[in-house]
């Protein structure tokens, strides 16, 4: 959210968040607001180099361009000191000297030459080669050239490339020659004075700028080189662009608002598989170990501060290896001897309420999309009134005709869930099978128990989370408005209480807290409600497959409006680009005219050959790939860098294992009769690249298995001394084996055994050196090969 937001007037606000100058996910609209709460959440894996992360608040406009009141910019080295926390910041001007993206890549040389009578001057090479992602221009590619200077305390010798027309990353290949001494006996009148000691004080300066043709050339960022670096070697590097010196330092000391933002940034080296195989072997076998509080995985969630950065990691590691089922089931046994109530069962939170937990939002998205995404679009698009609290009427507001609209909207979505047992994923119901029988062995005399043990999940952590938050389940684009959200709110409460068995007895209703609560739900009591929770319980903790194989509904997996290069399949048809919205399921590709509507064009899933990127200089466009299926490549541009990757890691992942895949590929398009990449004239020509290695193929869970241990690795590292600290005391507790004294550093851990928890702890502590040891030849071997002013 933010607040305090210049002008001083109430307008309609709207957030971007962009790598460099690049947008990649934009709020949605908060009207008449000088505080605006947005609300939203983006989780996105970032797929090139960049060098800050910016939050730019606008002003939105209906006529005019959008204004851009201000933003905040965190430096990618800088994002680890704000990560995991909300912090506050200040809104900065917005200052087209410091809004840069891109970097240059240069060779540099300072060259002694003799001259005729023997005396000995030094010049200066400066070889430009080309650019990489510079910024768009108001949507296009810009036209951009390069000036390179010698600067001085007494000179500023300029020298200018040609303009590159249309282009992102242009190749200039330009070099330029400087003097920087001059002979003894050079006699012609100077310019300017050359003294021995200003080779010290002398730089090499870079500028990028976009040719304005009939307007002012825009700044696109600069670099900066001391010529004393050089001695009497050669340079060559990519060097990041950087803003002016003066840019983002405004005379103006106005207060523009402030922003608040809570960022969760990591950033993972993530070595060779084969580096990971003892760490990985050592989580996998967690659920075999006796106690289970002596397993590396459950060691793991008791040093970490704050079990959800364990549990992450953790869970998606043992999906990814088919082991999450008997390490939940065995986590979950630990839990339930602690527990003393029946009523109480799974509702705190413990390593297995939190490993069930992420097991759900990993698993259950699709389960979620069909099964409330329906209704839940219904409630947004098309809202009616439904407050029912006497304090939070309106004037004019009806509380009958408000409780018989909410009455419509839960029946809706209690039906929809009801019913849904058959599309609940088999992994999900395997877990609910696992902890209705654990809670019916802990407590054999409560009939009740194994159906709240399961409802405390599906109901409680599942779907009423979801329609109270649609927006972070990806069912809705945004956050709702506020009416909407209380609406959802008040329906989530329902869901929570339909979903808790036996919670529409009459003890149950006296209890609770709100009176009008209380007198919606008498009108729930009918015996049709209990037994069609109960019957859905039964069903999604059966061990028996729910989803039928071959007659399933396709899996909605992603869409989203793009741009298309018209085909030319027909003879009239012009090959220009087209907004269309695109949309991917496990079954076929498809394009439609807009959402909604029937597809104009579809590609089986079985006929794609391959999903590879498109080069920028086939079209002069930038984030385009290409679908290769029967006919003629399909070439598509998304519309930033993040979204591109992700649609194609969707496609690659859906069609990983048809057997028809595509080993070699052209990266640029044909275009007037040949390739742009090898220049073969004939269309049909086997490519002149190797495909990209494609990525697992399972089409609803996205895991990379090394990347995950790695993760874990970093939480190990991080809480070494605990490790140590909890290594000593199960030493001291297998010696000393009388009565604990005063509480210790480990007292709040949990040790059952402490020769088998020491056991571990060693194997850990070991492996976690050894990777210690593989990171920092990695980080040697890194170091040594970087240049002065690489990236």
């Amino acid at each position: 959210d933010a607040k305090h937001l210049v002008p001083n007037k109430m307008r309609d606000f709207f957030c971007t968040i962009n790598l460099d100058q690049e947008e990649v996910f934009r709020t949605q609209v908060v009207e008449k607001s000088l505080s605006p709460y947005f609300g939203e959440e983006f989780y996105f894996e970032i797929p090139r180099t960049f060098q800050w992360l910016s939050f730019y608040i606008y002003d939105k406009s209906v006529l005019q361009k959008d204004l851009r009141i201000g933003k905040v910019s965190i430096k990618k080295e800088d994002l680890c000191n704000y990560t995991g926390k909300e912090n506050w910041f200040m809104l900065q001007p917005v200052d087209s000297n410091s809004e840069v993206q891109g970097k240059v890549h240069l060779e540099l040389k300072l060259n002694e030459l003799i001259t005729d009578n023997g005396s000995v001057c030094q010049q200066l090479v400066v070889h430009i080669k080309e650019c990489h992602g510079l910024p768009l221009i108001n949507g296009q590619n810009c036209d951009p050239y390069a000036t390179v200077s010698l600067v001085g305390p007494s000179r500023n010798d300029q020298k200018k490339t040609k303009v590159k027309k249309k282009t992102s990353n242009p190749q200039f290949n330009e070099t330029f020659y400087f003097e920087v001494t001059r002979s003894s006996s050079y006699t012609k009148k100077s310019q300017f004075q050359v003294e021995e000691e200003d080779i010290e004080k002398l730089e090499v300066r870079v500028d990028l700028w976009n040719n304005g043709n009939l307007v002012q050339d825009i700044f696109l960022g600069e670099i900066k080189v001391p010529v004393k670096v050089l001695r009497n070697d050669s340079f060559q590097a990519w060097y990041l662009l950087q803003p002016r010196e003066n840019g983002n330092k405004s005379s103006k000391t106005d207060d523009l608002g402030s922003l608040r933002l809570n960022i969760c940034y990591t950033e993972d080296c993530v070595l060779p598989s084969e580096y990971y195989t003892s760490l990985r072997n050592l989580l996998l076998k967690s659920s075999d170990v006796q106690p289970i509080s002596a397993s590396a995985a459950y060691i793991l969630s008791e040093v970490c501060r704050d079990k959800y950065d364990a549990v992450l990691p953790l869970v998606r590691l043992l999906l990814h290896h088919h082991k999450l089922v008997p390490f939940v089931a065995a986590v979950a046994e630990l839990d339930l001897k602690d527990t003393q109530e029946a009523n109480t069962v799974f509702r705190g939170n413990s390593l297995a309420t939190r490993c069930v937990d992420e097991m759900m939002k990993i698993v259950g998205k699709h389960y979620l999309k069909v099964t409330l995404k329906p209704v839940i679009d219904e409630i947004c698009e098309s809202p009616k009134p439904c407050e029912i609290d006497p304090i939070k009427l309106r004037e004019g507001d009806n509380v009958e005709i408000n409780m018989e609209n909410l009455r419509y909207y839960v029946d809706k979505v209690f039906r929809e869930i009801v019913q849904s047992s058959i599309s609940c994923p088999t992994l999900m119901c395997d877990v609910f099978y696992s902890l209705r029988h654990l809670a019916a062995k802990r407590f054999p005399n409560d009939p009740h128990v194994q159906y709240s043990a399961v409802s405390s999940f599906v109901f409680l952590r599942f779907f009423a989370v979801a329609v109270v938050s649609p927006h972070t389940f990806h069912l809705r684009p945004h956050h709702p408005d506020a009416q909407t959200s209380r609406t959802l709110t008040l329906i989530s409460k329902a869901i929570q209480t339909l979903g808790s068995w036996g919670s529409l007895t009459k003890s149950k209703l006296s209890s609770f807290k709100e009176t009008f609560m209380c007198e919606f739900f008498k009108t729930f009591q009918e015996e049709k409600f209990t037994e069609s929770v109960k019957k859905f319980l039964d069903d999604v903790s059966s061990t028996e497959s729910k989803e039928p194989s071959g007659l399933s509904e396709p899996v909605h997996l992603k869409e989203g409006e793009m741009y298309k290069r018209a085909q030319g399949r027909t003879r009239i048809g012009k090959k220009n680009f087209k907004k269309r919205w695109f949309c991917l399921t496990s079954r076929e590709f498809t394009y439609h005219k807009q959402q909604d509507k029937e597809p104009i064009f579809t590609i089986p899933i079985k006929n794609i050959l391959a999903v590879e990127k498109l080069d920028e200089s086939s079209f002069n466009k930038k984030n385009m790939f290409q679908v290769l299926h029967g006919e003629k490549p399909l070439y598509i541009q998304a519309n930033n860098c993040v979204e591109a990757s992700e649609w194609i890691e969707a496609l690659c992942r859906v069609t990983r294992c048809n057997q028809k895949r595509l080993s070699f590929y052209h990266p640029s398009a044909f275009l007037n009769g040949n390739w742009l990449c090898c220049k073969a004239t004939i269309e049909n020509t086997v490519g002149c690249a190797r495909c990209t290695a494609g990525v697992p193929a399972d089409t609803q869970i996205e895991i990379d298995g090394d990347r995950e241990t790695e993760r874990i690795y970093s939480l190990f590292t991080m809480n070494m001394s605990k490790l140590q600290k909890l290594e000593e005391a199960c030493g001291s507790i297998a010696v000393y084996q009388g009565p604990r004294k005063e509480p210790d550093d480990y007292s709040n851990f949990t040790i059952e055994d402490s020769v088998a928890t020491f056991h571990t702890l060693k194997q850990i502590i070991d492996i976690v050196e050894k990777l210690n040891e593989s990171h920092e030849k990695y980080r040697k071997k890194r170091s040594s090969s970087a240049k002065y002013g690489s990236e």
